[in-house]
């Protein structure tokens, strides 16, 4: 009964989140429009061993695409929830609070590989030369679902709502900036590269982009910093999160 209660709640949550426009735009508007346009109008900096845009680029997107959804939806979504009472009633239902975010989490996967089953086939059409190692891209975007998940609960769970779709938005906006999505991390100004590099968005990006090149390896730093923030903010949210 448990079981069949979490795979309906999953259900519901990955309908009303593929419901919500706004939720859509995050998920595949925004990192769909960037992709294609910055892979033809090449018009960003890129690394110097990159010739091709798009070869920067949709490791990168696919990064923004896991922020989006596991931090800036999962947060919106849950911040109204609990304000609106949605989340002390489901959490007195049968379901349980554990299974409710069971089913969120669960949720969340089923949106990221919508995600990847868009992206990936656009940049490949763009030119991507895909290569390295699909399980290492893997592991690091779980490790970093839950760095970003937890970031997400941690505004929820504390913020009114109206303060979480600002702070979330606003950190949304920060992380693409600094996070090697769009601008490589090497090309910013030595003292936002120090930020940068100790910031979830930067290591995952890092992370897709080394683990889906040639060299099919990722660096020490980025495990250390995905998982530092994945070990962190869920700890961070649990403490402080409000369900009313």
């Amino acid at each position: 009964m448990k079981t069949r209660a979490l795979r309906a709640q999953a259900r519901a949550e990955v309908a009303m989140t593929l419901r919500r426009g706004e939720s859509v735009l995050l998920a595949l508007g925004i990192p769909v429009m960037l992709l294609v346009f910055f892979s033809l109008v090449d018009v960003l900096p890129k690394p110097d061993r990159v010739r091709n845009s798009v070869d920067f680029l949709a490791p990168g997107i696919l990064a923004l695409a896991v922020m989006s959804t596991a931090m800036v939806s999962l947060g919106i979504a849950t911040g109204f929830e609990r304000q609106y009472g949605v989340l002390k009633r489901l959490g007195t239902t049968p379901l349980g609070r554990p299974a409710l975010l069971a089913a969120k989490t669960a949720a969340i996967v089923v949106v990221e590989l919508v995600q990847v089953a868009v992206l990936v086939p656009v940049a490949l059409l763009l030119g991507w030369h895909a290569h390295g190692n699909p399980l290492l891209a893997v592991l690091a975007v779980i490790v970093a679902t839950v760095a970003f998940a937890g970031l997400g609960l941690l505004m929820a769970g504390a913020l009114r709502a109206e303060v979480t779709l600002a702070a979330a938005n606003g950190l949304y906006l920060l992380l693409l900036l600094l996070g090697g999505m769009v601008i490589p991390v090497s090309k910013l100004p030595s003292g936002l590269r120090l930020v940068a590099h100790v910031l979830p968005a930067a290591a995952i990006s890092e992370a897709l982009d080394k683990a889906l090149s040639v060299q099919a390896s990722v660096p020490a730093r980025a495990w250390v910093v995905l998982a530092a923030w994945a070990l962190l903010a869920p700890v961070a949210a649990a403490l402080t999160f409000k369900w009313e």
